[in-house]
Order: C-alpha cells, then structure tokens, then sequence
C-alpha cells in the first residue's frame, strides 16, 4: 500500500524541534501563543458551542465529542480542550514537542491521545473528528491546498474547522516579522516565511476548494498598551482566525 503524501515542510518541523522544550515556558520564545491562547481558546470554545449546541457553563459541555489538534505542539490547545471534556487528539510531525506534550499532560492528570504523525497520515488511516483545529500551522506547510484537503477528509459530517493564520500584506511583515522576530525577540529570526502568509480572502477560497464551506472569520488584535488581544470583527490585518463546515450527511 502506497504511503500518503505528505504537505509537511522538513525545514519548518526542524524549527519548531529547536524550541520544543520551552512550550510551557510563557516567558520563553512561545510567549506570543501563551499570550494569545485565551484570546483563541474563547474564540474556538464558542465555535465549537454554536455547531454543536452545547452549553459552556455546564459540567464537561464538549462530552462526546472527538477533536484533533492538528500541529499541536506542546498541548497548549489540548489540554484545556480536555478540560472542557472532550476526547482530544493531539497530532504534530515534530516528535520532539510530543515528548514535552505528553509529560505535561500526564502532569495536569489529563489523557490526551498525543501521535507523531500528518494530517494526511491520519485522514488515510479512516481517522473522522467532529472538530479540526488547524491553528498556526497552515503557513507552515509545503501545499497548503493538499493539507486543508486533507482537513476536510477528517472531518465528520456536518464537523467543525477551524484555522487560524497570518495575513500578508506590509502590516504583517512589520509586526510578525520585523517586530516580533527582530525587535521584540519573541520567536527566533526565520520562524516565519511572509511569502507563505495567507490572505483571508485567499484562505476562504482554500477552504471552498477543499470542500468545507466558511461561515465566520475574526482578527486577533494585540492591543500593546493593555498587553493583551481581543477578537475583532473588522482588523483582519495581521492575525486572523476563520471557521468553516463540512456538508452534512
């Protein structure tokens, strides 16, 4: 049996090995997720509540239902996404991270499926999830058209995307690249590519051609005087974040 193709880029996965042990550190070169996650974590909480009517105040609301986190690094999704109950598999092509995902994980009391694997390795496999996070890691790959194609085919009737990205335009070169790769220091210097960043427009198009249908996109603002980020629902400017569907049975 011919082995599935692969949209995972080597030179990017061997970035991410480099930093793997500092996932958990929130003053270490993932401070820019640590201080987005809440941001992104409110953002997929309500998503995934919506599609699935599901009640956020009560006990386990995502009980039932199976997630993958595709590119998971570290657990920084998985986990509270375990917490919130649901049955939660963690994918990344950069073993390295799993090694610090899992130990956290088994350190939090939480059970978290953590495998070394693709996207499309998964979908080949018959692997179906109700929801598909894809988040940072589309700017990543070698064929982002293949990869979300590969998305789709995980997900189940009716199940739930959703991708997060960086735009492109002079905005985002001089705030993910220049300010938080040069000034700010906060990842190392060639962690991003801007000739791989993805427009929204552009991303919505991906994911049609994918098969999944888009019904929402927000930006992440960082705000420098508060420190923090917000959803917004017209500064798509530098980071965005975008849900689609896949038909219905």
């Amino acid at each position: 049996m011919q082995a599935p193709q692969s949209t995972v880029d080597p030179a990017e996965i061997a970035k991410f090995e480099a930093m793997a042990a500092e996932w958990w550190d929130p003053h270490g070169k993932f401070k820019p997720l640590h201080m987005l996650n809440p941001c992104r974590l409110d953002y997929i909480a309500a998503q995934i509540a919506g599609q699935f009517d599901r009640d956020l105040s009560a006990p386990s609301p995502f009980a039932g239902l199976r997630l993958l986190d595709i590119g998971c690094g570290g657990g920084l999704l998985c986990e509270p996404m375990a917490r919130l109950g649901a049955e939660v598999v963690g994918a990344d092509a950069a073993e390295g991270n799993l090694h610090v995902a899992r130990i956290h994980a088994e350190q939090s009391g939480l059970t978290i499926d953590y495998r070394h694997t693709t996207a499309e390795a998964l979908a080949e496999a018959g692997e179906r999830f109700d929801a598909v996070l894809n988040m940072e890691v589309i700017e990543h790959v070698a064929d982002p058209a293949a990869y979300l194609a590969a998305c789709r085919r995980l997900l189940k009737p009716g199940g739930l995307h959703i991708c997060s990205t960086i735009n492109r335009n002079p905005k985002s070169f001089a705030t993910a690249i220049v300010g938080a790769e040069l000034v700010m220091r906060w990842l190392p210097r060639g962690t991003h590519d801007w000739s791989k960043f993805i427009t929204p427009d552009e991303l919505y198009a991906l994911l049609r051609e994918a098969g999944l249908q888009p019904v929402d996109r927000k930006g992440f603002v960082f705000n420098p005087l508060s420190w923090q980020w917000r959803l917004s629902d017209r500064d798509l400017s530098v980071n965005y974040v975008t849900a689609s569907t896949a038909p219905a049975a």
